[in-house]
Order: structure tokens, then sequence, then C-alpha cells
């Protein structure tokens, strides 16, 4: 609805000026909104005041002047100007009613959008596999799978993607850290790393290399032994993180190794492919990339004066081998700290000829876990960080992903396990999920008293005059809206919201009306109604990745 009547504003606009009603002129970006109040309607433009000062005319002049062109729109009750000159459109209650049907008719695929045949790779998680995953790689896990869903739903053919970090320095410093375990459980003196990794967790993993080597790596010169267990550690860890994810239910269709890249030699050629372009230089021994041609603030290192390259150089690698896969768009959810390669990156991909709109990156900030009204500490070199594990484990999987959902990416998230526990109201989770489990009882209640379900095309919705009725058959209405709105926004957290608030509608009308036991033309309207709101409930829960009970 909301795309007609912005079409509806754009024919006005075209009309008044044909008509001399306006002057000629650039029609600028204008929006057509849900108003904070319904009293103000169900949707309202401001096309009226971003005409008005290119325009030179007052805003409620100029909206007076689009309505005289209005084409007729059937779905409109009336329409009003209101305040400094929005645009307020009233939508007959029809509309609303009917998009019930079409809930219940179309089930799982209502607010599912076609095929957009476009592709889009969603690289995330991507943590380096040196411990197991915290709770802020649960909130990067969740937000990119509950995107991915969304965009799915939103029309776009995606992939996901975890890039496998297992390069470099810090894989050194796990198998030093590993081989001391190792040693020391074989009842051997071993100096520990200053910069190891502390976590209980590397004696788990010496004890399952001990169990594959016995006492061998002993009898190897350290380099050798360092490198055997480093390989080793790496697969069991990444083991550990594939089976938390799965429990997470976060999926991927590809694990990516940086190693691979040095392997079949794509970092050689990325550069190669550079210094040909005139891109690289050499300075105080070391070989920078130019990135500052492309709006990064300097240039940056690809190869040390040692001959090592860097991260930045397998990174510009990576996303060359991404971008020859012929995807539409990348995008990359990282975690904060990683602002500062947001730029570098796209002056890479401009580089390579491609234009930077080709990378979306998002930014996830932190997660800080109350337990007890204490903050716990995530550093895994430390040893001391809240596993994923753990948490799902103590809330589920359900509480654990809706919690991390509830605030867009770039806000800090507050994740307050003992909330999360509870079975009442101030339990988001357990609120949305009991919504959808009680209408599944009406349902069982109905078929035990001989009432079926009715059906969508033949059942008479005019019994529903209660203003709450029709405020829920909008917000049932909206849903197409929302996941596209959601989904241009790359933000699935809306959905979160949209969920806690058609909850919290529905339960305050259930409190207050009944749906069995009226007469039977009320009773089929409202079971309609019922019906259609835990269709959108499921559906959305399903972005979330988040079940949907029957009963609780």
């Amino acid at each position: 609805m909301r795309e007609r009547i912005s079409e509806a504003l754009r024919e006005a606009y075209r009309r008044a000026v044909a008509s001399g009603n306006l002057p000629d002129g650039e029609l600028p970006s204008f929006t057509v909104e849900y108003p904070p109040d319904e009293s103000f309607g169900d949707y309202a433009s401001n096309i009226a005041l971003v005409l008005a000062s290119s325009l030179r005319m007052r805003p409620r002049d100029v909206a007076q002047r689009i309505l005289e062109g209005m084409p007729e729109e059937p779905l409109i009750e009336r329409v009003e100007i209101a305040g400094p000159g929005f645009i307020n459109f009233f939508i007959k209650d029809s509309l609303w009613f009917e998009e019930l049907r079409k809930a219940c008719l179309m089930g799982r695929s209502y607010g599912r959008c076609e095929n957009n045949g476009k592709r889009v790779l969603v690289e995330f998680v991507s943590a380096n596999p040196t411990g197991p995953l915290h709770i802020g790689h649960g909130r990067i896990a969740a937000f990119g799978d509950a995107l991915s869903r969304l965009l799915e739903w939103a029309g776009w053919e995606v992939e996901r993607e975890y890039y496998i970090n297992d390069v470099g320095t810090q894989m050194e410093v796990l198998g030093r850290s590993v081989l001391a375990r190792y040693r020391e459980l074989l009842g051997l003196e071993a100096e520990f790393p200053e910069d190891g990794y502390r976590g209980d967790y590397i004696t788990d993993v010496a004890k399952e290399i001990l169990k594959r080597y016995g006492r061998r790596l002993l009898e190897l010169p350290e380099g050798e032994a360092v490198g055997i267990v480093s390989k080793e550690a790496r697969d069991i860890i990444l083991n550990w993180i594939r089976e938390e994810l799965s429990l997470f239910r976060v999926r991927f269709d590809r694990f990516f190794s940086e190693a691979s890249l040095y392997e079949n030699g794509k970092v050689d050629r990325v550069l190669e492919e550079l210094e040909s372009r005139g891109l690289l230089y050499r300075d105080e021994g070391a070989i920078w990339f130019s990135s500052s041609s492309f709006g990064d603030e300097k240039d940056r290192v690809v190869v040390r004066a040692s001959g090592a390259k860097t991260y930045f150089a397998s990174d510009i690698a990576y996303h060359l081998d991404k971008l020859s896969r012929g995807y539409d768009l990348l995008v990359n959810i990282w975690g904060a700290d990683h602002h500062g390669y947001v730029k570098r990156l796209e002056a890479a991909i401009q580089a390579l000829g491609h234009p930077k709109e080709r990378l979306k990156v998002i930014l996830v900030q932190l997660v800080n876990l109350l337990r007890h009204g204490k903050r716990v500490s995530m550093s895994t070199r430390a040893g001391e960080f809240a596993a994923l594990r753990d948490v799902i484990g103590e809330v589920g999987v359900d509480a654990s992903r809706f919690f991390l959902l509830l605030r867009r990416a770039e806000s800090p998230l507050d994740f307050d396990l003992e909330v999360a526990k509870v079975k009442g109201e101030e339990n988001p989770v357990y609120y949305v999920q009991y919504a959808h489990a009680r209408i599944s009882s009406i349902f069982k209640k109905a078929k035990e008293r001989g009432v079926g379900l009715p059906d969508p095309e033949q059942v008479d919705l005019s019994p529903l005059t209660l203003p709450e009725e029709r405020s829920l058959a909008k917000a049932v209405g909206t849903f197409p809206e929302l996941v596209q709105d959601a989904s241009s926004n790359f933000e699935p957290h809306p959905i979160s919201t949209y969920l806690i608030s058609l909850a919290r509608s529905f339960h305050s009308y259930y409190n207050k009306h009944r749906v069995l036991g009226q007469k039977r033309e009320l009773t089929e309207a409202r079971l309609l109604l019922a019906w259609a709101i835990k269709e959108v409930i499921r559906n959305g829960l399903e972005i979330l990745g988040v079940e949907a009970p029957e009963e609780m």
C-alpha cells in the first residue's frame, strides 16, 4: 500500500506541474512513513515539506496543490493536511481486513518476495580458530544468520561464508601454547609463551593431541612440533566452532581458509596485479599499497620489511576471489574493533576495478553480558570469557538469539541472563512465543468444541468492528512492508520490535475479548484474525531463527 501511495503522490506532482499549479522541477526524495499515532492516519508523507524550500512556498500550500491532482485511489478513505504540511492518509478498513485473508492463504509465504535475480555473499563470524566462540561472536553469528534469512525473504539469493584466519603469528602462538600444555601433561617442565592463550580449553586441545600423537612430538625439532600442533589445534578448535554454530542454528555454505590463498598463489597474484597498475611502492624496505589514492586516510603496508605479507594483503586477495564469483553485493559483518579496516578495503576494491558500493561492511558493537549484576570478561588469551555454548546452555538457543537481535548492530547490547530465563511479560522472547502458543491453544479448544478454522476466502469479516481488531489487522498487513524496510536497511532488529509489539497487542486484546463462544459469524471472524496473527508471528520468528512453539 505504501508504494501505491508513493506512486500516487508522484503522479499528483506531475499533474500539478502540468496544470501550472506548481513550477516545473526535479521532485526530491520524499518519504511515506507510519505516523507515530494512528490518529494521524495510517501513512504520512513529507513530500510537501521537501518541495517547499526549493519552490519558496508554504508547505501547506504545496500540499494542497498536490492533493488537487491526486489520482483516485479506491483504498484511501480520506486524506488530510496536518501540522506544518504533512499529508496524512487514512486507509479503508477493508484493506487491512483483506490482508488477514491473504496472510492465512499464503501462510509461510506471507511477506516473502519473489527472487530479485541478485546474489549476495554474507561473510560473518570468521572468528580466529584460537578458542571457542564467546558471546560477542554469538551476537555477530545471530545477526549474520538473521540478516541472511531476511535477505532471502526479500528476494536475494544468499550465500553464507566463514573466513578462517589460519595464517600468521596468532597460529604460531596457539601452537606454542598448546605444545607447552602437552609437555606439562607428560610431566615435563614447559615455558609457557608470555602472550599465549591461557584458557582451560588449551589443556583440552593438548589432551586431544596427546591421544593422537602420544610422546612422538617430543622427538621432533621445536619448529616442526609447533607447526604440527598449530594445525591440529586449529582443526580441533574449528570443529568446536562448527558444532557451536550448528547448535546455535547458524549454517554456512562455505568455510574459506586464509591459508589456501597462499597455497594457490592468489596473494602473490593480487600483489602483482596492483603493482602492474602502479599502485604499489617501496619505502624503508616495506611494500606499500597507495590506498590514500582511493579515499583511505593513509597508505597501507602489504609486505613488511622482513618479507612477511600482512593480513591486509590476504584480505585483498580474498575479496578479489569473492568478486570473481559474480556476486552483486558483498556483505562483511565485523566486530566494531575493525572499523579502521573499512576504508582500506574499499580502496582495494576500487583499485582492482570495482565500485566500492559492491562492498557493504556492517560493524557490530559489543555485548555486555551481565551475571548477577557483574559484567563477564571476554578475553580469550586471559582465559576469562563468556563462552557462547555456556550462555546457550543457561538460557537456550531461542532466548540467546532473540536477545542478541533486540538492538541495531551499531548499538552496544546489554544481555541480562536473569531476564532471559523469566517466564513472563518482561522476557520478550517468552512473551512472543507465548502469543503463538496461545493462539494454537485457541485452535485446539475450537476443535474440541467442533469448530474448525474458517475458509479464508468465504468468512465474513464485517463483525470485526473493534478498534483493536483494526489495529491488529493493520499490524498483519504491514508485515510485508516491514520485511522490505528491514532488508533494505540491512537490519533484522525491527522484526524483533514488531513481534514484541504484535504480541503485546494480541495478549491485551485476548484478555478483554473472547474468541470462542460468540455468535458463529463473530467467532469465525476472530478465528481468522488470530490465525493471521499466528502466521506472521511464526514467519517473523523464522527470520530471526527462533522457534514458534505450539504449546508452552
